[in-house]
């Protein structure tokens, strides 16, 4: 099997295969690759409806260039926590903000929100954001007004008068009644137009379709969220090999996501 970086034809078969509808294992299998190759490869470089060959080539030697060409970890740069792989926190890093991208937020938004999202403390300075990122203030401060818009970061008071920007578990939660709000907005705005344009009308039924469909959602994320939220603050259950003969013996094993 081969190893080291992936070649350029290596990443024009990849592209080809996404073309052609092929699932990530069996690209990988044709390429003698792991699919964890493949999928992360892809999912840096735009996700498989963005994926191009060229592009993803010259990604990969922009960053093997800022890698070299960085100041080697000095004495006051700590070592990763709990013993990790830098390498590949780092990939792991860019992988999760290109999906974060590929849902639908803008790009420095998610490279904020996949930062503090993957930072063990869940909160960040600003200029702790801008020395990880390397990025301007001024984005950060966008990104932030965008996502503290949307609900998904919270702002906390820090030691000289410096503001922490906070991620936790119940920021989702937050975000996900944000979206319900945000969607009953949209409800009640359908519903004024159907007095406007007049009852009866194809475009009045149109909109009053629209309502139903979007009032019908709403509800249903904010039902969701509340009844999901206590899994928030639930802490997953030990290993079976790692629990004792105190446990419950008639708990209910935990629930695997298909």
């Amino acid at each position: 099997m081969p190893g080291g970086r992936l070649t350029q034809p290596e990443r024009q078969q990849i592209a080809l295969g996404l073309t052609d509808g092929l699932a990530y294992a069996e690209i990988a299998r044709r390429l003698e690759r792991p699919t964890s190759t493949v999928t992360r490869e892809v999912m840096r470089n735009g996700g498989p409806t963005s994926y191009r060959a060229e592009a993803a080539h010259r990604a990969t030697e922009r960053r093997a260039h800022r890698r070299r060409t960085t100041t080697p970890r000095g004495p006051q740069t700590p070592a990763p926590a709990y013993g990790r792989d830098a390498e590949a926190v780092r990939e792991y890093e860019e992988v999760f903000t290109t999906v974060l991208t590929a849902s639908g937020m803008p790009t420095m938004m998610s490279r904020v929100m996949a930062c503090l999202t993957l930072t063990d403390s869940g909160s960040l300075t600003a200029a702790e954001l801008v020395q990880r990122l390397d990025v301007s203030p001024a984005s950060v401060s966008k990104a932030i007004a965008f996502l503290e818009s949307q609900g998904m970061v919270r702002r906390e008071p820090g030691e000289r008068r410096r503001e922490r920007y906070v991620v936790d578990d119940d920021i989702w939660y937050e975000s996900m009644m944000a979206s319900a709000r945000s969607t009953a907005q949209l409800v009640g705005i359908a519903r004024r137009g159907v007095g406007v344009l007049g009852s009866g009308t194809p475009a009045a039924a149109r909109l009053e379709n629209i309502a139903r469909f979007l009032d019908f959602v709403s509800e249903s994320i904010a039902r969701a969220a509340e009844q999901a939220r206590e899994i928030l603050h639930t802490k997953p259950a030990a290993p079976s090999g790692d629990s004792d003969d105190s446990g419950d013996a008639t708990a209910e094993p935990p629930r695997e996501d298909r």
